[in-house]
């Protein structure tokens, strides 16, 4: 069989609600490297928040921040950084709202603010502790994603005042900063471009709203049984829940793996 290129999501993808792999998906995951198969994360976390997971499926290609920050087999390949004048302006607002926001690069993340409990109650959900106090760390350094710090709705004010970035909301307290039209899809458009695959030969696993872009770039588009009514209707194919050998039977399905 000829090589392919598989990219997955990480939360409700890879990892069920209580954040755990499911075995069945690891197996899955290894048979498909067995089989020569290219295998790569595609998730709007940061490089440093999934290291770890990284290392459990031996996976060294990965999109990150929703495709601001791509490498390809330990090499970055796409770089779209947050326009630092821009982000210096939004802190500004966001202060005088009394909204923190936390600053991150591929490698950390720091506070704008020595502690905010909506810091703590958002990134508590994916198990990260607050992130230390550095207001400076915006400065002269490459910011692929921020975190603005507001309850729903809140964040429509910025949405109108600054053009240059798109707010995207994971969390009842927190939004992703991120740059303006990135998305996970062109993430894959630069390790095809590495490859020199078609997009025939690429197939994505999804759930949420972020992964829609990916889940129609591709004919071989999968939502899990658990996915957001967008991405489901975004999919060429469905399979089961996260938890319910969603991964492994849709690669079965497939002819990916037996």
């Amino acid at each position: 069989m000829e090589r392919k290129l598989l990219f997955f999501d990480i939360d409700g993808t890879l990892l069920d609600e209580e954040k755990k792999l499911p075995a069945s998906t690891e197996q899955a995951i290894q048979e498909l490297q067995q089989e020569g198969h290219y295998t790569a994360i595609a998730t709007g976390r940061a490089p440093f928040m999934f290291e770890r997971l990284r290392r459990q499926l031996n996976i060294e290609s990965f999109i990150s921040f929703n495709g601001s920050y791509v490498e390809f087999e330990g090499r970055a390949v796409r770089k779209v950084p947050l326009d630092e004048a821009e982000l210096q302006r939004l802190t500004h607002h966001a202060t005088e709202n009394d909204h923190p926001v936390v600053y991150l690069d591929h490698r950390n993340m720091k506070a704008n603010v020595p502690h905010h409990p909506h810091i703590e109650k958002s990134l508590g959900s994916l198990k990260f502790d607050h992130p230390e106090f550095d207001d400076t760390y915006l400065h002269n350094r490459d910011i692929y994603q921020s975190l603005l710090f507001c309850v729903d709705g809140e964040e429509k004010e910025y949405e109108q005042e600054f053009g240059k970035f798109d707010f995207i909301r994971w969390h009842e307290v927190s939004t992703d900063v991120l740059p303006s039209g990135g998305s996970k899809a062109l993430g894959i458009e630069a390790v095809m471009n590495e490859l020199g695959m078609q997009r025939d030969d690429v197939y994505v696993f999804g759930d949420g709203p972020n992964d829609v872009e990916m889940l129609e770039f591709t004919k071989n588009s999968v939502a899990m049984g658990n996915a957001v009514p967008q991405a489901a209707a975004a999919a060429s194919h469905h399979t089961d829940h996260v938890g319910e050998n969603g991964i492994a039977n849709a690669l079965k399905a497939f002819g990916l793996i037996k």
